[in-house]
């Protein structure tokens, strides 16, 4: 399963050192002024697990093969981006395609960075890039009700998508985000949702980024993201987008020590998938023998044969049953042998139920 997150944010409020800093390589050039980023810079970064290393390492296997994410990081967008003003307006094609919006906002003063808008105001600037994204949601909902209402003489099962559609528009219309339509059980509506991928429709991550002295205690700037995350049932994470670039090609440990010297106990990578995987709502599983020990993602409540399928379809159709084994029980007892020999290896059927960190082995008729 391919997990994708579009970053988005106004210019210079760090999105480019934050891609950086993620992806672990200097992949994004980032300078001290607006629309650095020509091109949208897109990378797979492998999702660190440490159970997975440690899976590795009882195991020995000839490769390992983490879970990915794919980031996706456009130009910044600014007021009337909607109507092509500024560079980021390009690309919002390809922040349609991700599955959960990363919001970066600029929440400390440097005199040294400029701020596209003069002055730091978090809720400000995300009024504005919001404002941008319904927008454009706007345009793509107007497009497909004229084509729908072209084809309705010919196909008059359309009706109920265009009713559906047009409701939207109006909520949009009232800035609202698509992500808050009442009615979003509605079959119509689901199928119009699926078929524009509207970008307000999202998963929503807000990311506050501040300098060294805002790891610790929240400023006014991170207080005012986190009360609006809270309100509105979406995810938040503040991270240090210039610290963690520059710690990038450091050692695990030196990584680890630095991050401690400020508080910080899990790096921003880790913080960042794992809010992502728990905004979409998504799990790990791992299957692990001599060839290779791997990750897979799968939704959380998802079945056997539905996990089995990530690996490949014939799985799923011809699943039998699956071996599993927990986390912890792996970890504990060293080898599947060895957990089969002590009973905690459990024979499980269709209707199972996939927990996160279980050591699966599927057997299935092709």
């Amino acid at each position: 399963m391919s997990v994708s997150i579009g970053i988005v944010g106004l210019p210079n409020v760090g999105k480019s050192t934050l891609f950086n800093a993620l992806t672990k390589a200097q992949n994004a050039e980032s300078a001290n002024y607006a629309f650095c980023t020509i091109e949208p810079n897109k990378a797979v970064v492998p999702v660190p697990d440490k159970r997975i290393e440690k899976l590795a390492e009882l195991v020995n296997p000839q490769r390992v093969q983490h879970s990915t994410v794919d980031f996706v990081d456009i130009a910044g967008l600014v007021a009337g981006a909607s109507k092509g003003e500024g560079l980021g307006n390009k690309f919002l094609a390809n922040i349609r395609e991700t599955q959960a919006i990363l919001h970066v906002v600029r929440c400390f003063v440097d005199d040294d960075v400029v701020h596209v808008s003069g002055s730091v105001d978090p809720l400000r600037d995300i009024e504005v890039i919001e404002t941008e994204l319904i927008l454009a949601d706007v345009q793509a909902l107007e497009n497909r009700v004229e084509r729908m209402k072209k084809q309705l003489k010919g196909d008059k099962t359309l009706a109920p998508k265009i009713a559906a559609a047009e409701a939207l528009l109006e909520h949009l219309n009232q800035g609202a985000l698509a992500a808050t339509y009442p009615d979003m059980d509605n079959k119509a509506v689901r199928e119009v949702l699926d078929e524009l991928r509207l970008i307000t429709a999202k998963n929503m991550i807000y990311c506050a980024n501040v300098d060294e002295d805002g790891l610790g205690e929240d400023n006014e700037y991170v207080t005012a993201v986190r009360s609006l995350a809270e309100e509105r049932g979406a995810e938040f994470v503040k991270i240090s987008a210039r610290m963690e670039e520059e710690l990038v090609g450091l050692e695990d440990e030196e990584y680890a020590e630095f991050l401690e010297s400020y508080g910080v106990t899990e790096a921003g990578l880790e913080k960042i998938i794992r809010t992502g995987f728990h905004t979409l709502g998504l799990i790990s599983y791992f299957t692990a023998g001599v060839k290779e020990v791997r990750a897979w993602t799968i939704h959380d409540g998802d079945k056997a044969p539905q996990a089995a399928g990530v690996i490949h379809t014939d799985f799923e159709r011809g699943f039998i049953r699956a071996e599993v084994i927990s986390y912890d029980h792996y970890v504990e007892h060293g080898s599947e042998a060895k957990c089969r020999a002590e009973g905690v290896l459990r024979v499980e059927g269709k209707e199972y139920v996939v927990k996160d960190g279980d050591v699966v082995h599927f057997l299935f008729n092709v």
